[in-house]
């Protein structure tokens, strides 16, 4: 890690699961992040936020998390939003990887909520 030890936490917001990124994010995050991400499908709320605005660092395992509750929440039928406004690092992971067109992005938590 690089800086700050990772946080993850998962609320309710508006009817929406609110999954919340905090810190420097890697593999030991991951366990924890789709723990938070499972939970928010089984919510039954119609949308998940990921809230990345906090996120300082992730690594690709990081993404491929992501990447597979994109998978489930798709399956049931809900629908994941990625918020920002993304950290330097974290646009450049969505960057390199073109994996940013995979998901659905909003620029704040507020429009997340209500996109």
């Amino acid at each position: 890690m690089i800086g700050d030890e990772a946080v993850i936490s998962m609320t309710v917001h508006e009817g929406a699961s609110v999954v919340r990124l905090q810190g420097d994010l890697g593999e030991e995050s991951v366990p924890d992040l789709a723990q938070a991400l499972a939970a928010a499908v089984a919510q039954g709320a119609s949308r998940t936020v990921v809230d990345l605005s906090e996120a300082e660092f992730a690594d690709s395992s990081v993404l491929h998390a992501l990447l597979d509750a994109r998978k489930a929440h798709r399956a049931a039928g809900v629908a994941l939003i990625l918020a920002g406004p993304l950290q330097v690092a974290i646009h450049r992971l969505f960057e390199v990887t073109g994996s940013a067109a995979a998901f659905r992005m909003a620029d704040s938590l507020e429009s997340a909520l209500t996109c």
